[in-house]
C-alpha cells in the first residue's frame, strides 16, 4: 500500500469515527458548560429572555419576547412601551443574543419563522441568581461570620467566663442551632424566589 493510499484510508477512518460520534449524540442535546452558563447569565437581556421562556414553557414568537423584555427593562407594561423601545430590543435579540444562545444550545432559535424555545440543556438547569443589595452581605460571608460568632460564644460559656457563663452551655447550643435553622430556611426560600421562571416577573424587576 502506498503512502497516499494509507493517508487516504486514515482520513476515511477518522471521518467515519467523527460521524459515528455525531450519530451517538441525541439530536438537539447539547452539553452546557459552566462557562456557557455564566456567559448566558452575564447579560440582563439574556436573563430576561430565559425567564420569559421558562415561564411560557412553549415556543414563543420573537415579537412577543421582545415586547415583554422591553417592558421589563423599562419598568413598564407591554401596552405602554414605545415602538423605539420595542425595536431596540427586537433587533438586539434577533441579531446578537438569540443567535449566541442558539449556538450554545440554550435555546432553539428559528430565525426564518421568528420563533424561540428553550432546549433541554436550559430546562434541566436549576438556574437562579442571588441578587445581593449593596447594603447586604453574601450568604457565604454570613454563614462564616455566624460560625465564628457561635464558636466564640459556646467556647466562652464552656470556659465559664462571665457574662456568657450565666447561660448554660446547652442553652447556647440550642439557641445557635435555632438561629442556624431560621437562617437556612430563609436562605432556601430566598434562593427559590430568585430562580428564573419561578415568578411572573424576573427577580431583578420584582426587587426593583
Amino acid at each position: 500500500m502506498s503512502k497516499a493510499q494509507a493517508g487516504s484510508t486514515g482520513e476515511e477512518t477518522l471521518q467515519a469515527a467523527e460521524e459515528q460520534e455525531s450519530d451517538d449524540q441525541p439530536e438537539g442535546e447539547t452539553d452546557l458548560s459552566r462557562d456557557d452558563a455564566f456567559e448566558m447569565l452575564s447579560n440582563r437581556r439574556r436573563r430576561y429572555t430565559l425567564h420569559y421562556l421558562h415561564d411560557e414553557r412553549t415556543d414563543v414568537t420573537l415579537s412577543d419576547l421582545a415586547e415583554q423584555v422591553a417592558a421589563w427593562e423599562n419598568d413598564s407594561t407591554v401596552a405602554e412601551i414605545s415602538a423605539s423601545e420595542r425595536k431596540t430590543v427586537y433587533t438586539s435579540l434577533q441579531q446578537f443574543h438569540l443567535p449566541k444562545m442558539d449556538d450554545t444550545g440554550v435555546v432553539d432559535f428559528d430565525r426564518r419563522a421568528g420563533e424561540v424555545a428553550l432546549t433541554d440543556a436550559a430546562a434541566d438547569l436549576d438556574i437562579y441568581l442571588e441578587v445581593v443589595d449593596r447594603y447586604d452581605i453574601p450568604w457565604s460571608s454570613y454563614y462564616l461570620g455566624f460560625t465564628l460568632f457561635g464558636t466564640a460564644i459556646v467556647s466562652l460559656s464552656w470556659l465559664e467566663i462571665a457574662p456568657f457563663a450565666a447561660v448554660p452551655f446547652a442553652g447556647w447550643t440550642v439557641f445557635l442551632l435555632g438561629v442556624f435553622l431560621v437562617s437556612s430556611v430563609s436562605h432556601f426560600l430566598l434562593s427559590r424566589r430568585m430562580r428564573l421562571g419561578v415568578d411572573e416577573r424576573p427577580p431583578e424587576v420584582s426587587d426593583a
